[in-house]
C-alpha cells in the first residue's frame, strides 16, 4: 500500500477534550499538526506526541479574523473542534458555533486548504428550542456554503478519562442523597468513545469518503436513567431516584447559571427534551470502517476513583 501523503493539519480547539485525542491520532498517522488555541500553554504537553517539529502550537481565536488567517496559512486541512456548552461573557453560542465557524471555513478556502471538517453534535436537528443546537446547525450550513465539500461530523455525548459527563455525575453521586432524573430520565443517548471520534476524523482526512455528513454514536443506546444506574453500580453506591419535571429542572438551572462553571443550564435542559441517537440509516462509523468501543470497556477504569474506599 502506498504511503499516505504527510499533511499539515490545523486544528482549532486542539487543547480540548477531543483535541487531545485527535492530536495523538494525527501524529501517529504521520501528519504535521498545528494546534490553535487561545492559551497555547495549555497544549504544551501535547508536543510529546511526536518528534520535534511535528506538533506546533499557535495562539489564535476563532472569533478573530486576523489570527484565523495566520493560523490556516499553508494548511492542507483545517479541523474545527471549537464549541462551548454554556455562555459566559464574550463566549456566545452564535459567535463561536456559527459566525466563527463560517469565518474559519472562508479563511481555509481562501488559503487553499483542500479539506475542512466541522465537528458538530448529534441530535441538533431535532432540538430546535435550544440555542446551542440552533447555532450548531446554522454553523453546519454556513460551513458547507463557505467551503463546498466540507465534512460534518455529529458525535453523541463523548466519554473518556477526562470527560465532563460520567465524571461529573459520578462525583455528584458521591455526595448527593438522590439521583435526579430530569424528565423522568427517559431521554435516550448513544455515548461514544472520544478516541473513536478522533479516529473517524483521521479516516476522513486520510481517505476519500462518500457523503459529507456522518453521525457518530456508540455501540449501544441507553436512557439517562440506565446510564445513572450504570454509574452507581460502578462506583458501588446506592441512591434513590428523584423524578424532576423539565420545568423544575429549568427553574433550578437558572440559579446554577450564576456559578462560574454551571453544572446545568436551562439550554441544556431543553436539549434533554430530545433523544441523542443516530438517525436510522444515517452514515456513520460503519461507512468509515470503525467499530465503536462500548462504554463498558472504557468507563470502569476511570470511575474507580469515585468508589468507596
Amino acid at each position: 500500500m502506498p504511503r499516505k501523503k504527510q499533511k499539515i493539519i490545523t486544528v482549532f480547539g486542539g487543547s480540548g477534550f477531543l483535541g487531545i485525542y485527535l492530536v495523538r491520532e494525527l501524529a501517529q498517522r504521520g501528519h504535521i499538526v498545528n494546534i490553535v488555541s487561545r492559551s497555547p500553554d495549555r497544549a504544551l504537553h501535547l508536543k510529546t506526541n511526536g518528534p520535534t517539529g511535528q506538533i506546533v502550537l499557535t495562539k489564535g481565536d476563532i472569533t478573530d479574523d486576523e489570527s484565523v488567517a495566520r493560523a490556516v496559512a499553508n494548511a492542507d486541512a483545517v479541523v474545527d473542534l471549537v464549541g462551548i456548552l454554556y455562555e459566559k461573557g464574550r463566549q456566545r453560542f452564535q459567535a463561536i458555533h456559527t459566525v466563527g465557524a463560517e469565518h474559519l471555513a472562508k479563511a481555509a478556502k481562501k488559503a487553499g486548504a483542500q479539506q475542512f471538517i466541522y465537528v458538530s453534535a448529534l441530535g441538533i436537528a431535532q432540538a430546535a428550542s435550544s440555542r446551542y443546537a440552533r447555532t450548531k446547525l446554522a454553523g453546519e450550513q454556513a460551513v458547507q456554503a463557505a467551503f463546498p465539500g466540507a465534512i460534518i461530523l455529529r458525535p453523541s455525548v463523548m466519554f473518556g478519562p477526562e470527560d465532563n459527563f460520567f465524571n461529573q455525575f459520578a462525583n455528584l453521586f458521591r455526595f448527593a442523597p438522590f439521583a435526579p432524573l430530569i424528565g423522568g430520565g427517559k431521554t435516550r443517548m448513544q455515548p461514544v468513545y472520544v478516541g473513536d471520534v478522533a479516529k473517524a476524523i483521521g479516516e476522513v482526512l486520510d481517505h476519500p469518503v462518500d457523503g459529507n455528513l456522518f453521525e457518530l454514536g456508540g455501540a449501544k443506546i441507553y436512557t439517562l436513567k440506565e446510564i445513572f444506574e450504570y454509574i452507581l453500580r460502578e462506583i458501588g453506591r446506592k441512591r434513590e431516584f428523584l423524578n424532576v419535571p423539565f420545568w423544575c429542572a429549568s427553574l433550578k438551572a437558572g440559579f446554577l447559571e450564576l456559578l462560574p462553571v454551571p453544572p446545568l443550564t436551562r439550554d441544556q435542559v431543553k436539549l434533554l427534551h430530545t433523544d441523542n441517537v443516530v438517525e436510522k440509516d444515517a452514515p456513520g462509523f460503519r461507512q468509515l470502517g470503525i467499530k465503536p468501543v462500548a462504554m463498558e470497556e472504557i468507563v470502569p477504569a476511570y470511575l474507580v476513583r469515585y468508589r468507596k474506599q
